[in-house]
């Protein structure tokens, strides 16, 4: 149904995006490690595993260093480029090219390591597995600082994500899976350039409706700047 605005977003993204990204290669090349991009399994639609392509942000052997794939606090394995590029979510850029051969879509659920699907309950894995993963999504945007997120939450860092924040992340993508249209595809794709671009204005836009509630455990702790802030706390 988006798969047409898909093609026509994600090539125009590129053509204009492509003078950023040139310096950006350039500046990843000569310093760090000197890899420009970072290819990584993860699960795509119907299970099949594809290639994701972002900008190389940390060591190479990052998930064999201890915290594997969740990111710490001044997580030493990030390249000090990297954290410029993760804050401002220009490593995802590379991204349009999944977009582009079909693996992804600009909007829909973060394309995940097998681990972590594991994670959500079977039948968000299920919505999940639906779907093209996304360059964005709701998930996306209400967690869009995840790492300062898991900051702000008392206990073990991997086990808050395991237990708590993977499990609500799945019920976010089941509920997007539920309500899929083009209206909540221009939806998302706006709220993330505000998101990006003016983090705080987000607080100022009207809720999405029937969200499933964050679980106690976490809502004290999701950023009022993020796509959940009234949202998360609207039960319909």
């Amino acid at each position: 149904m988006t798969r047409i605005f898909d093609i026509l977003l994600s090539l125009a993204g590129m053509i204009v995006l492509f003078p950023l990204m040139v310096p950006v290669m350039i500046a990843l090349k000569l310093s760090g490690e000197h890899r420009v991009f970072y290819l990584q399994r993860r699960v795509g639609r119907h299970g099949k595993e594809f290639r994701i392509l972002k900008f190389a942000t940390m060591l190479q052997d990052s998930p064999s260093m201890p915290g594997a794939f969740v990111t710490q606090k001044d997580d030493p394995r990030v390249l000090p480029l990297g954290r410029a590029l993760r804050k401002t979510k220009i490593n995802e850029l590379p991204q349009l090219a999944n977009v582009l051969l079909g693996q992804m879509s600009l909007v829909g659920p973060r394309p995940l390591v097998a681990e972590h699907l594991l994670a959500y309950a079977a039948e968000a894995r299920a919505a999940v597995l639906r779907q093209r993963p996304g360059v964005t999504g709701l998930a996306s945007l209400v967690f869009r600082d995840e790492e300062a997120v898991l900051d702000r939450m008392p206990g073990d860092r991997t086990r808050n994500h395991d237990l708590v924040v993977a499990p609500y992340k799945g019920e976010l993508e089941k509920w997007h899976a539920e309500n899929r249209s083009v209206g909540l595809y221009f939806s998302i794709l706006f709220r993330t350039a505000v998101r990006v671009l003016f983090p705080g204005a987000l607080a100022g836009l009207p809720p999405y409706r029937g969200l499933p509630q964050a679980p106690a455990a976490l809502a004290p702790h999701l950023d009022a700047r993020t796509a959940g802030s009234a949202e998360l706390r609207n039960d319909g």
